[in-house]
């Protein structure tokens, strides 16, 4: 199985050609030759090309509505089956956009677009699926939609992997640096799989087309002027709805973990250590106490 990579290959600048499928791989950008989609559901997708290969495809340069695989002629290019949504690289597109991964976007000749290269392949940078949704294609059959937006550098940062050892409070972090999109971490990741991506309040767990949904919350909020750790000991799995609350001070946690402006109990794993000084810092400057 290929390494996938997540985000700017290095040495390698927006804009940058290429002669083929090949030079592609070989440069790290795409590695299937063939497929217009790469990865696979279980790490999601790191880049696309468009090539001409769908006619329903729209390329605005900074927003591109990119059609799914699967029930294309070949030859023709043209529909002749509806799409599907398990369909190997439309599910890899939606892990993607649920964990946040940014896509890497290539344009092709043969791509009908005034952002697309005269021959060969060019690289178009990093974009983020914003949505995705269904509905009948040109041939009058289904197909899978994708809306993707250019990132700009702002949307970006860099950051160190973070390998969670789940039995101890701190992590250990290596040099590695690459870009992702602000939402998400691996300390994040980390939680929530801990979790299978249940939420610690409510115990809810969304799935979207069979991909589970959590998002990773900051106890003490990061940044000025609280100024958190993005740190194992200061993230929660909740699900949307909690993960509002908690920011907005709807509730608080207590020291047992008992909850205080909702009922119930935050659920904690034994191997997920909370540093107590961080909930002390949201019931004093975050919960709203009527």
């Amino acid at each position: 199985m290929p390494d996938y990579h997540f985000g700017h290959i290095e040495g390698v600048s927006l804009g940058d050609s290429y002669t083929n499928r090949q030079a592609l791989r070989s440069a790290g950008i795409h590695m299937h030759l063939v497929a217009g989609i790469d990865g696979n559901p279980k790490v999601g997708s790191p880049s696309i090309v468009l090539n001409g290969g769908y006619v329903d495809d729209e390329d605005l340069g900074d927003t591109i509505l990119y059609t799914g695989h699967g029930g294309n002629d070949p030859n023709s290019k043209r529909q002749i089956a509806d799409q599907e949504w398990d369909a190997t690289g439309n599910k890899a597109l939606i892990v993607s956009e649920l964990k946040g991964l940014p896509v890497r976007v290539t344009r092709g000749a043969k791509h009908k677009s005034p952002f697309s290269p005269k021959s060969g392949y060019q690289y178009g940078g990093l974009y983020a699926i914003s949505r995705h949704f269904e509905q009948t294609g040109k041939d009058g059959y289904r197909i899978c939609r994708f809306e993707l937006e250019k990132l700009p550098e702002q949307k970006m940062v860099k950051f160190s992997e973070a390998d969670l050892d789940r039995t101890r409070k701190k992590v250990t972090r290596t040099e590695t640096t690459t870009l992702r999109i602000v939402r998400d971490s691996s300390l994040s990741r980390s939680v929530k799989e801990l979790y299978d991506y249940s939420c610690q309040v409510c115990k809810e767990r969304i799935s979207v087309r069979d991909v589970p949904y959590a998002e990773g919350a900051h106890i003490k909020p990061l940044g000025r002027p609280h100024n958190g750790l993005d740190a194992v000991d200061n993230l929660l799995c909740l699900c949307p709805n909690h993960h509002v609350m908690l920011d907005k001070g709807a509730f608080s946690i207590s020291d047992d973990f008992s909850l205080d402006g909702i009922k119930g109990t935050l659920i904690v794993d034994d191997k997920h250590e909370l540093d107590l000084d961080n909930l002390a810092y949201h019931r004093d400057h975050i919960f709203i106490n009527d």
